[in-house]
């Protein structure tokens, strides 16, 4: 493995790494998964239209579990959003359906 040089800027980086083959520097086998715990994501403020029995058990819902009800509604968009992404909605709505405990 050759030794990954060191660069005075980014743009230094980008020009190696443009025409470098990684492979040479990097050994991919033994790539490991890392989370970057100390990073805060991104947020952006959305306003959504919901059917009003939707919002009534939502309400219900963070009153019972003594949080706010947009932190309640948030707990519920990573799974939807997620499912969408596999190829279709993994969960529908139904009135009542916020009643169940997560």
């Amino acid at each position: 493995m050759k030794k990954v040089p060191e660069f005075k800027n980014e743009d230094e980086e980008f020009e190696f790494w443009s025409t470098a083959d990684s492979t040479e520097y990097v050994d991919w086998s033994r790539d490991l998964r890392v989370k970057f715990v100390k990073l805060k994501p991104t947020l952006r403020t959305i306003s959504v239209r919901l059917p009003v029995a939707m919002v009534e058990d939502l309400k219900i819902l963070a009153n019972q579990r003594h949080v706010p009800t947009s932190r309640c509604s948030r707990s519920f968009w990573p799974n939807g959003c997620s499912g969408r992404r596999r190829g279709g909605w993994r969960y529908s709505w139904t009135p009542g359906c916020l009643n169940h405990p997560m």
